[in-house]
């Protein structure tokens, strides 16, 4: 595993045909854009305040979170009252976004850039535990969402290890052949992304921008773990 003080790269023979970014905490800081609109939200929709107050959202995704606000505040769970939440809430987070608070992480765009720049360049993609309109709202207010082919979103399923399921599927289907693990590189900031990696056999990049501190990335064991996407070139991670 590679840290900042780290020098030698556990980047195998197998080259890179995939990477796969997390969004919040990865990519960009929203200002919090996200977690405010869904406790409003969920007032908006059900007319409790203050449902989020005992809710973590580091990692997790956007269905098994309404799932859990349902569960904490007796709320009947129901695709009506999903649809009818995430309706308020995009409303509400673009409300937020267009505070214009945030932005992307130090190295975000030179990594983007350089990843594309590469000979024989990888595909490159999101795997969020957003729903997929709310990640192009976030990404498209940094101009960022174009940079991506494709995605696994809260849409294809509440668990992430099924969304990185997912997301490499559309990447085999993108990339017209089946890809393994070894081919992908998962890019997220908390311990669930280093392991819905894992579970789907990819190599994993822990960058401790968001939820987690580089420590807590380090205990995890990924591939490797760096402050932000400073301290990692796009040609190391991709065996170029």
């Amino acid at each position: 595993m590679q840290t900042v003080d780290a020098v030698d790269s556990p980047v195998g023979t197998v080259p890179i045909r995939l990477v796969l970014f997390d969004i919040d905490g990865t990519l960009v800081s929203t200002g919090g854009a996200g977690v405010k609109a869904f406790g409003e939200a969920f007032e908006a929709a059900f007319g409790i305040p203050n449902a989020t107050e005992k809710i973590k959202f580091a990692g997790r995704t956007d269905y098994s979170l309404f799932r859990e606000l349902c569960q904490w505040n007796e709320v009947e769970f129901s695709v009506a009252h999903r649809d009818l939440f995430f309706e308020n809430y995009l409303r509400l987070v673009d409300n937020h976004l267009q505070a214009n608070e945030g932005g992307p992480f130090p190295g975000v765009l030179q990594m983007l850039d350089d990843l594309a720049a590469l000979p024989d360049a990888p595909a490159i993609g999101l795997l969020t535990g957003n729903i997929e309109e709310g990640a192009k709202r976030k990404l498209g207010t940094y101009g960022l969402w174009d940079r991506f082919a494709f995605g696994g979103f809260a849409n294809d399923n509440e668990d992430r290890n099924l969304i990185a399921a997912a997301a490499k599927a559309k990447g085999s289907e993108y990339l017209e052949r089946p890809l393994e693990g070894s081919e992908i590189v998962v890019i997220g900031d908390t311990p669930k992304d280093v392991a819905c990696g894992k579970y789907i056999e990819a190599r994993t990049l822990g960058v401790a921008t968001g939820g987690a501190s580089l420590e807590e990335l380090v205990a995890c064991t990924p591939d490797w773990a760096v402050p932000d996407l400073t301290h990692l070139g796009a040609a190391e991670i991709c065996g170029r």
